[in-house]
């Protein structure tokens, strides 16, 4: 068996999966996700004569159908103006949308993970914990069809959710499922396949246990490079103790926190505006001044008016009295303040920012990284013991 190409490769190379190519538009009964809210997308596969319910209105699949992913899609409701929007699935939004069966590894940790462990297009990698298969979605996009993903979950029902959804997703060329516990019986019992990874990703409950069974059945020709995924400081020493007692070297832990940037648009508030705006409100206090004094004069001339007025009010139930208002209507308005202005609108100049936010997010987990050189051969061509 040739370790370099697995033994579906003609199989994965026909495969038409969305998180390994991307269609601009979307195909009757193909993966698309609604987005709704930033915190609510729902996965749906659209088929003729259904439709989605969202307190946004109803959406008929046929509209979908044909649609370009990115499509902004109108209410069908009579009765409700709202829309949604048409995605096309990707690992980040995908993690988003997927029914939680386990903690998941989010993105700003999948993405630093990838990038330590160096994995590419060709890739082979070992992950243990498949989970929810969050993960391993990213992973598959990244090896792409000629890489190699053998995924493991002890859990049976686990197990069989994420293998079928990987076969829905046209990832099964790719991705490899399989059923054991690695940490008491290693990879191979629970793989028919010869394993020949580079990259080792571990989300175990224990994965000291794990490790010692690595060594046959990662490469034995190139660096390989291991992450171990654990919540707690505890396992994080006894995973760094296995891994200096197997061998491995540069045992890094690393924590990742984030902020999430906003982009936008902000209304351009030039200094001249200001003024005029600071003028403006100078004119109109003042014409309110002089009508009020106005009003004054007049009564200290009509004093005999004025205390037969007082005299009258005191007969008659007391008016409410209705303060003056200094400042009169102005039709000077440069940032519409006082009305609702919507972002980008017309007549208003913008220009586009980022805001970050405040605090930073907490991590989800410690990642521990380490790698573990090739065996050192001798002029023989034997490996030299260690």
């Amino acid at each position: 068996m040739d370790i370099n190409k697995p033994d579906n490769t003609d199989a994965s190379a026909d495969t038409n999966s969305p998180f390994l190519e991307f269609n601009s538009s979307i195909p009757e009964s193909g993966l698309v996700l609604a987005w709704l809210t930033r915190d609510n997308t729902k996965p749906l596969r659209p088929v003729k004569g259904s439709a989605l319910h969202t307190r946004f209105g109803s959406f008929q699949h046929s509209s979908m159908i044909s649609s370009k992913y990115g499509t902004q899609l109108a209410s069908s409701s009579s009765n409700q103006a709202g829309f949604i929007y048409l995605l096309h699935p990707t690992p980040e939004l995908w993690s988003l949308s997927l029914p939680h069966r386990t903690q998941i590894v989010y993105t700003p940790d999948a993405s630093y993970i990838v990038q330590r462990l160096r994995i590419r297009p060709g890739s082979k990698v070992i992950e243990a914990g498949t989970g929810s298969a969050s993960f391993t979605h990213a992973l598959a996009r990244t090896v792409a069809k000629n890489g190699r993903i053998w995924t493991f979950e002890f859990h049976e029902p686990r197990f069989e959710i994420a293998k079928k959804e990987i076969e829905d997703h046209g990832l099964d060329g790719v991705v490899k499922c399989s059923h054991g516990d690695v940490c008491v019986n290693g990879f191979i019992p629970a793989c028919d396949e010869i394993l020949d990874a580079s990259a080792v990703f571990l989300d175990l409950p224990s994965p000291w246990l794990a490790i010692p069974h690595l060594k046959t059945v990662i490469s034995k020709e190139k660096i390989v490079r291991i992450c171990c995924f654990s919540p707690c400081m505890e396992q994080v020493q006894r995973t760094i103790e296995t891994l200096q007692k197997e061998g491995w070297l540069d045992i890094e832990m690393v924590e990742v926190s984030c902020k999430r940037w906003e982009a936008r648009k902000e209304m351009i508030r030039k200094p001249q505006d200001a003024i005029e705006r600071l003028r403006d409100i100078k004119r109109r206090r003042n014409e309110g001044l002089k009508k009020r004094n106005e009003r004054k004069l007049a009564e200290e001339q009509n004093d005999e008016a004025v205390s037969e007025a007082q005299e009258n009010a005191a007969a008659t139930p007391a008016e409410k009295h209705v303060p003056d208002k200094p400042f009169l209507p102005s039709e000077y308005n440069p940032w519409g303040k006082g009305k609702r202005v919507h972002e980008g609108e017309d007549g208003y100049e913008w220009k586009d920012v980022s805001k970050v936010e405040a605090e930073l997010k907490s991590h989800t987990s410690y990642l521990t990284f380490a790698y573990l050189p090739p065996p050192v051969q001798g002029k023989d061509g034997n490996i030299v013991s260690e």
